[in-house]
């Protein structure tokens, strides 16, 4: 049992989903930083920054509809990665083990609203009593309590006790069943993109997307090299179309 490690999963998963102040909330929740953190415990980040990128994949064209969480890849970060820095699983496989925790994320998250009720009829009460000390506490205090027991608590457990118990299953699984994890996993990044070009799939974007694709298919050119082209074409775009509104 790690209880460095228990306690670095935790903290990670707290302030990944623990939204105090919006600046950084989608950095610190992302997989691929969970998985640099990871790895520089480690002393693997590469691997841990590759594996992350691969379970960002997943969740790539995940949308929050009306701030309700469809899945938690925090949790599924925060819970495979040690796993697969530990064992030494390849990303695909390390996504695989990583999705079902993104759907233990979700009640998780269902627990923390439901709590938060109790805080709102509580802080009604304050303010009609005209105290905002226990307006303050309501609002704020009670809640970070709550989260930390929903969010800090059980990651700490399930990474403590859970990690080794994992480790265990995966050295008694015979190869064909990894290795259809990592067929599985291979499979998962690739729905990832499949919501973003429904989510993007306009007729008239479609055209970039291939460009981009080709290009660093066939052009080979690395991954900044593309970002740069696309927000150059990205501002060509708009100025076209500022300038067409313009003239209009």
């Amino acid at each position: 049992m790690d209880i460095t490690l228990a306690v670095l999963c935790g903290f990670l998963y707290f302030i990944g989903t623990n939204r105090v102040g919006y600046t950084l909330s989608s950095v610190l929740g992302s997989p691929i930083f969970i998985g640099f953190c990871l790895g520089l415990y480690f002393d693997q980040v590469a691997t841990g920054l590759s594996i992350g990128a691969s379970i960002q994949l997943v969740y790539l064209g995940v949308i929050l509809t009306g701030g309700n969480l469809p899945t938690d890849a925090v949790l599924a970060a925060t819970i495979a990665l040690p796993v697969a820095l530990k064992t030494g699983l390849d990303a695909d496989a390390a996504v695989a083990l990583a999705v079902p925790f993104g759907v233990l994320g979700v009640f998780l998250d269902q627990m923390r609203r439901t709590s938060n009720s109790i805080w709102v009829r509580m802080g009604d009460k304050c303010a009609a009593q005209g105290d905002t000390k226990g307006l303050w506490r309501c609002a704020f205090l009670y809640p970070e309590l709550m989260t930390v027991v929903l969010r800090f608590v059980p990651v700490f457990i399930l990474t403590l006790f859970g990690t080794d118990a994992i480790i265990k299953i995966l050295d008694v699984l015979p190869d064909w069943v990894i290795s259809g994890f990592s067929i599985a996993g291979g499979i998962l990044p690739a729905m990832g993109f499949a919501i973003i070009l429904l989510t993007i799939g306009k007729p008239k974007l479609m055209p970039y997307f291939f460009i981009g694709f080709f290009a660093v298919q066939y052009l080979g050119i690395n991954t900044m090299a593309a970002a740069i082209f696309g927000a150059c074409i990205s501002l060509l775009v708009i100025f076209n179309l500022t300038k067409k509104e313009g003239t209009e």
